[in-house]
């Protein structure tokens, strides 16, 4: 079975020319197929202020009521995917920019309301198509995925970018020996998040419930390690969360383990 390396990168490091630049070098030079899935979160909080729109975020995830939907629409699918399309292929990497609607390749539903919090346009990824991903894959292309999925009813959904990921991961497993990099502005799971030398080299389920009762592991870091234990018992090969310029240094960062 041939390898996968599926790569999950941040707003936060695509919303800066000189760590975006340094990313995309990284990404650019991993052998192998590959496919990138992207967020957006800080260049669509920009936008939002801009527009006289207040971002609102419960536990590190998106309210997206219809004006937040119409905002991160067109920064995720278009500004954010599009741009990184163009500098991937300055770089000899053939890539497609895609969101969920495209090609049918992830269908959602809304997510409902719960704990009092109306999520509005949020989706919850039901199914995903491996089999268009494997062919584009397999024709030497690399998908590069926005943040978006749609319900097969003609709606786009705000979808977690960590989620995206680990269900596409999942998905491809029967087709690829897959290998999941949570790419982002810290150096790994830390123990202290102002100290990057405080890397937890490895975790595992239990470690994760004790760093988050404590408060070390909070906000956006919680969806990331929820999505990527689902992705780790459901039989991807490895998880990895490193920083963005290390991707392919197999030695950084986080890697994520199961219960012994």
């Amino acid at each position: 079975m041939k390898n996968l390396t599926v790569v999950k990168v941040g707003g936060g490091v695509l919303e800066n020319e000189e760590s975006s630049s340094q990313f995309l070098k990284a990404f650019a030079a991993l052998e192998g197929n590959k496919l990138l899935v992207h967020g957006g979160g800080r260049l669509a909080d920009q936008y939002l202020l801009k527009l006289g729109l207040k971002p609102n975020m419960v536990n590190g995830r998106r309210v997206t009521d219809k004006d937040t939907l119409e905002v991160v629409t067109m920064v995720y699918g278009g500004l954010v995917n599009k741009q990184l399309v163009a500098n991937l292929q300055s770089r000899k990497v053939n890539a497609i920019g895609l969101t969920g609607a495209d090609g049918n390749l992830i269908v959602s539903v809304k997510r409902p309301s719960d704990d009092g919090v109306d999520w509005g346009f949020v989706g919850d990824p039901i199914e995903v198509n491996a089999d268009t991903l494997n062919d584009l894959v397999g024709q030497g292309t690399v998908p590069v995925i926005a943040p978006l999925t749609h319900d097969g009813k003609g709606t786009l959904l705000n979808t977690n970018a960590d989620t995206m990921a680990t269900v596409v991961s999942v998905a491809l497993a029967r087709h690829y020996e897959v290998t999941l990099i949570f790419a982002f502005d810290k150096a790994g799971v830390l123990t202290d998040v102002d100290d990057d030398n405080s890397v937890v080299e490895k975790i595992d389920e239990a470690g994760f419930a004790e760093m988050k009762a404590s408060g070390q592991i909070h906000s956006g870091m919680i969806p990331k390690l929820e999505s990527a234990f689902e992705a780790l018992n459901e039989g991807i090969r490895k998880i990895r969360i490193v920083g963005f310029a290390n991707i392919s240094n197999e030695k950084a960062g986080t890697t994520l383990q199961l219960e012994k």
